[in-house]
């Protein structure tokens, strides 16, 4: 899967269930459950999980809580604008999935 597929399945109402749960996170953030997606990249146990959930909490603006959250993920405190880095951080992830 592409990020313009993945995109493409924001419209469905449950992300698809073949991804791994940080990509189910952002599915769920780009819907606006930021809850349900702060849940799964917590749940998630990886540094990809890491990498999302500091995303989330930089979103929140709970700065420090998200650069605790790059370290972990072994990631530097993105400078990029939001949208962008969504874009960075699941495309990212989908690569690996190929």
């Amino acid at each position: 899967m592409n990020l313009q597929e993945f995109k493409n399945r924001l419209a469905a109402n449950n992300p698809p269930q073949d991804i791994p749960l940080p990509l189910q996170a952002l599915w769920y953030e780009a819907k606006g459950d930021w809850d349900q997606a702060h849940h799964l990249a917590q749940s998630a146990g990886d540094a990809a999980g890491a990498w999302v959930h500091a995303y989330l909490h930089r979103k929140e603006g709970d700065l420090s809580n998200a650069a605790y959250w790059y370290s972990r993920a072994g990631k530097t405190v993105s400078q990029l604008p939001l949208k962008a880095e969504w874009e960075e951080i699941t495309q990212a992830l989908l690569q690996q999935q190929s």
